[in-house]
């Protein structure tokens, strides 16, 4: 996949979550951010072939006493896609107060929801390793 389409596609998916959690993009605090990063090997070796990670949030407004039951449907929404649920939690007396943390079982992306602020939610996708088109991929 190249780095356009994994960048489109995680903006798609963080969209989806704003949608499921009704939460609005503010200009001043959405701050898309897309981080590419080289793979690393189970050895800590980095390969030439431009095989890369990426991760990508933005932030949304939506009032705190909403955020539990946003983070609850966004959590509903990916166990019906087929995620792995691996944290989810709806406390205003711990921290993270509202969040839930997810991975595909067969696609390995891990996408995450969590209340950072009084009125902000920060929706967050990581992509596993990906090869970019046309490419080779090394061996190790």
């Amino acid at each position: 996949m190249s780095k356009e389409k994994a960048e489109k596609w995680a903006k798609h998916w963080t969209d989806s979550m704003v949608g499921t959690a009704r939460a609005r993009l503010d200009p001043k605090t959405a701050r898309p951010a897309a981080d590419f990063t080289n793979c690393l090997g189970s050895n800590n070796e980095t390969s030439g072939d431009g095989r890369f990670t990426l991760s990508y949030s933005v932030r949304g407004t939506l009032p705190r006493a909403e955020h539990a039951a946003a983070v609850t449907d966004i959590k509903e929404t990916l166990k019906d896609k087929g995620f792995d649920i691996q944290t989810f939690v709806v406390d205003e007396d711990e921290e993270p107060a509202n969040a839930v943390d997810a991975k595909h079982p067969e696609d390995q992306q891990f996408v995450s929801v969590g209340s950072v602020g009084e009125d902000l939610l920060v929706f967050s996708v990581v992509t596993p390793c990906l090869l970019p088109p046309g490419v080779e991929q090394q061996q190790f």
